[in-house]
């Protein structure tokens, strides 16, 4: 089966980077990839020449461009990385990220979305760029991120961290499952406790089910770990580190959850997932 795959651009080596990563771990599986570029120029950068010509000059010359380096960056694809499993078309629209990228998984019936991240954004002072942090928290789609300067390898140790105030559902089991069928991974479930902090009965009943699943599909491939500490974000860092994991995998349901993971720490700190890809499940 044909998997559909958005791949946003915005020409930048990470974007590059991202799109090397997606063909490695999806060497074997028919893809169609769609590499969208939104040309949005609230945010672009434009010189004085630009402004001279007045809106409609200025526009213009913006949309010629990008349409130039789209069509660029698909014959850089076909000369540099091309695959008789893969297919790549060229996407280029004009107006609002986000609604695009919407009305694009909705046309094209997309079942992941791949990005790369810069890492730090202007003003924001977050760990991940604006757009990746927009596409997790308000895209219903499976998204997986690749920070910058990220080199493919399999991934061989897959984190999973949770707090069990989920129910596992098959949308969320099967996501889980693809990607580790891809790597032929180990999966490391993990939780951060606060001390003297016991698991109610409703997480008790998620780990439970959570447990005898992975017991059932990854036999050999599956621990389930507890960590004691305050911050969740510090926890996390320590076990990537570590058990030189991978990859991350999160649950988007759990979004109290993935914004101390993700959006919490300032760019002072150095931080896990500036070097580990990082798939985030929507159900």
């Amino acid at each position: 089966m044909m998997k559909n795959i958005l791949m946003p651009t915005d020409f930048s080596e990470n974007a590059w980077n991202a799109l090397l990563y997606a063909k490695q771990l999806f060497k074997n599986t028919k893809c169609n990839f769609y590499i969208v570029h939104v040309s949005d120029f609230i945010d672009s950068p434009m010189n004085t020449a630009f402004y001279e010509e007045g809106e409609n000059g200025q526009t213009q010359e913006l949309v010629e461009s990008s349409k130039k380096q789209l069509t660029n960056l698909l014959r850089k694809i076909e000369n540099n990385i091309s695959n008789k499993n893969h297919n790549y078309i060229g996407l280029h629209e004009h107006g609002f990220f986000l609604e695009t990228i919407k009305e694009h998984i909705a046309q094209k019936k997309i079942n992941l979305i791949v990005m790369g991240t810069t890492g730090v954004t202007g003003m924001r002072k977050r760990i991940i760029g604006s757009n990746s942090g927009d596409v997790i928290t308000k895209v219903k789609c499976n998204t997986l991120i690749i920070p910058k300067g990220v080199v493919f390898s399999v991934p061989q140790e897959v984190a999973f961290p949770t707090d069990y105030n989920i129910f596992y559902s098959h949308n969320i089991l099967d996501a889980i499952t693809e990607m580790l069928g891809l790597c032929e991974g180990n999966i490391r479930v993990m939780n951060v406790s606060k001390a003297d902090r016991e698991l109610t009965i409703t997480q008790q009943k998620n780990r439970e089910y959570l447990f005898d699943y992975l017991n059932e599909t990854f036999d050999k491939n599956n621990s389930f770990h507890t960590i004691t500490n305050k911050s969740v974000n510090a926890a996390i860092q320590c076990f990537v580190e570590s058990r030189d994991i991978d990859m991350i995998i999160m649950v988007a349901k759990n979004l109290n959850f993935i914004q101390q993971i993700l959006f919490d720490s300032l760019t002072e700190k150095v931080s896990f997932h500036t070097s580990v890809p990082f798939f985030v499940i929507h159900e």
